[in-house]
């Protein structure tokens, strides 16, 4: 009977003493990393500071976002509605893109779809920073400042959702955007292009209705808070 050759298949030797020395220094330095983290929240905390961590999407977070925990149980239901209101633009800006593309592959030119692009790249940002950001602090504070600044921006929100259902002619017919008004535009010289023109139509007008629901309740919360003796100041 043979020993155990101490030399694997690469000649390399085999120490299974430093191999277990690199996992305890790993483990060792995860858990002084946890340990700062926990330190910053608590210190955070003792200053009135709430941490956000990015933690939002799984896969690749991006934002903070912990509705179970830190919103109060009676407003988790406005706040998801809301945060879908948030993914229904993010859904129909894309689905804009796509509808433009297909006009531009029918002949109608660049530049409408370097229009839609741009709706794109400056809507999505742009509604989480201005509108659902300050909402979900202030639902999550009480802030009667947060409240007021998503509650305009909010609705210039839902106006720019009542122009993109209509799709004025005003900026290069209106074919920039998947409106009512491009659709029959587009669907009288290219059926498919209109079709998907009506589909963006549609993800517009979902997007008003549920919208112009969650603001009216919006509101009514900030009346409710006006009525129970004011909101809380604004956290950092």
């Amino acid at each position: 009977m043979t020993g155990r050759n101490p030399l694997d298949e690469g000649g390399v030797e085999v120490n299974p003493f430093a191999k277990k020395e690199k996992e305890l220094q790993a483990k060792e330095a995860d858990l002084q990393r946890r340990e700062q983290e926990l330190k910053r929240k608590e210190d955070a905390a003792a200053r009135g500071i709430i941490m956000e961590v990015k933690n939002w999407p799984p896969l690749f977070p991006l934002i903070h976002h912990d509705i179970p925990n830190e919103i109060p149980i009676r407003l988790q239901r406005l706040q998801y509605t809301v945060f879908a209101t948030y993914l229904g633009l993010v859904l129909a800006l894309f689905w804009n893109i796509i509808a433009v593309t297909t006009a531009w592959i029918k002949g109608e030119g660049v530049t409408i779809w370097l229009l839609a692009l741009i709706y794109f790249i400056s809507g999505v940002p742009g509604g989480y920073v201005l509108w659902y950001r300050p909402l979900y602090r202030a639902f999550r504070s009480d802030s009667a400042l947060s409240f007021g600044w998503s509650f305009l921006f909010y609705m210039l929100h839902i106006l720019f959702c009542v122009f993109a259902a209509v799709g004025p002619p005003i900026v290069f017919k209106g074919k920039s955007i998947a409106g009512i008004l491009p659709a029959f535009d587009m669907w009288s010289s290219h059926a498919l292009v209109g079709i998907f023109y009506f589909i963006g139509f549609a993800f517009f007008c979902l997007e008003l209705v549920v919208s112009m629901w969650a603001i009216q309740q919006v509101y009514y919360e900030m009346r409710r808070d006006d009525a129970r003796g004011g909101m809380r100041p604004a956290a950092i």
